[in-house]
């Protein structure tokens, strides 16, 4: 008799499906239900928000360019794993291509550095 390969596949999506159904469902059943008005407000931690925020309401385009450069960077250095699981079978070829590789993302950090990027002012 043997098990269809799917079997355990289906039983682990309904585990999971009833776990979070069960959590759920289980939260409005044993959760805490001392409400007030800042927790009924479309604010998701339950603290009164300001009016304006500091410095007039605007969050500076810095942080924005930040979290790209992260992503960005991150993603470049991800590329490298790969290289370094198969390093030793690749031969002369990848190495010459990967050195090209870094030396671009170290170009790209050094015009971001340069043009002041990193800084926080």
């Amino acid at each position: 008799m043997s098990l269809n390969p799917y079997v355990p596949i289906l039983f682990l999506f309904a585990m999971g499906v009833g776990f979070a159904a069960l959590s759920v469902l289980g939260f409005g059943v044993i959760g805490p239900k001392r409400y007030n008005r800042a927790k009924l407000d479309s604010y998701e931690c339950g603290i009164e928000p300001s009016p304006v925020a500091k410095g007039g309401g605007r969050v500076p385009v810095k942080y924005y360019v930040t979290a790209m450069l992260f992503i960005i960077f991150d993603v470049e250095s991800i590329f490298l794993f790969p290289f370094a699981v198969a390093f030793d079978r690749l031969g002369l070829f990848a190495l010459v291509e990967m050195v090209l590789f870094v030396l671009t993302v170290f170009i790209a950090y050094a015009y971001v550095w340069r043009r002041g990027g990193l800084e926080w002012d």
